[in-house]
């Protein structure tokens, strides 16, 4: 049995030393879309730390990513970039093919990208204590844009809106783009908009911000203060870029994987790249990305029970 435990953990290490022989294959949502854009930066960014090339496979959204990756040998070949829709979508609909927190191993939580709370020029409050207590004097009068059922910009307005005990009304829109318009023309009052889409806007004088929904101050937008130290203590939103390997990925094999990855997002040049299409680095630790998924499946999950969110 030694014996045997031997030869299987020394094959294991031969994997990874041996690591990588051929292209390598990073599944992903579809062309065009930001986990596009971002996986084509960090998969432009890994060639020449794997010496091979990264295939980038577009697939379509939902459910389909992590499938392949779900299914896939475990052997570093096949690996999942996605947004959180990953762990989210059990929560979202039904018959869901696989186990976010089983049928995966966690890489790295590679980048993220702040929402900007903004408003239409003419809505009195300037901050976000004022917006809350104004939604709070006047309940089902304010509303927000958004785009489709459980997206980025859904979801942050409706953890504000349980978080702040206020009731404002949901107005979809189709695409990004016409939900801004609105907001910028007045007819809805609140977008939590990504700053790359929304902050040009308020630097032409368009739109009014309030804050940025990540925990700490954001280099992509200086100057603009947190949700949570500027009225609303504890909040927490932003769109993250994660990447997984299959569930069965030797450990040695998942961490050469992970260090390659992690020490490209260090580098400069990387996050200057990164940083032009509107995205922080961060190259988390496997366990550090558990953690993170666990507790996001949690606080959203009751977040979308309670609102009855379902996605198509």
């Amino acid at each position: 049995m030694a014996l045997s435990c031997l030869v299987a953990l020394s094959g294991h290490a031969a994997n990874a030393q041996d690591y990588p022989r051929k292209p390598i294959r990073i599944v992903t949502g579809g062309v065009g879309g930001s986990v596009d854009v971002t996986t084509r930066v960090i998969a432009q960014g890994i060639t020449g730390a794997f010496g091979q090339q990264i295939i980038v496979d577009n697939r379509a959204s939902g459910v389909i990513p992590g499938d392949i990756v779900a299914r896939a040998p475990a052997d570093g070949y096949t690996l999942l970039l996605s947004t959180g829709i990953v762990w989210l979508l059990p929560l979202l609909q039904d018959r869901v093919p696989y186990d976010p927190v089983k049928d995966f191993s966690p890489l790295t939580l590679a980048a993220l990208s702040p929402n900007v709370l903004v408003v239409t020029q003419s809505l009195p409050a300037k901050t976000v204590k004022e917006l809350i207590a104004l939604a709070k004097a006047k309940p089902g009068v304010l509303n927000y844009a958004s785009t489709g059922d459980g997206g980025g910009a859904h979801l942050a307005a409706e953890l504000f809106r349980a978080m702040a005990d206020v009731n404002i009304e949901r107005i979809p829109y189709k695409g990004g783009g016409d939900a801004l318009n609105a907001v910028i023309g007045g007819q809805v009052h609140i977008m939590f908009a990504t700053a790359a889409s929304g902050m040009p806007h308020v630097k032409s004088g368009r739109l009014n911000v309030l804050a940025v929904t990540t925990t700490q101050p954001s280099a992509l937008v200086p100057g603009v203060p947190t949700v949570a130290a500027s009225g609303l203590p504890g909040y927490e939103s932003a769109a993250v870029f994660a990447m997984f390997a299959p569930a069965t990925t030797p450990a040695a094999l998942r961490d050469l994987i992970h260090k390659k990855i992690v020490d490209t997002l260090a580098r400069a040049d990387m996050k200057e790249r990164l940083f032009k299409v509107g995205l922080e680095p961060v190259g988390s630790s496997p366990d550090e990305l558990t953690a993170f998924m666990k507790i996001n499946i949690s606080r959203l999950g009751k977040v979308i029970r309670d609102a009855g969110i379902r996605a198509e």
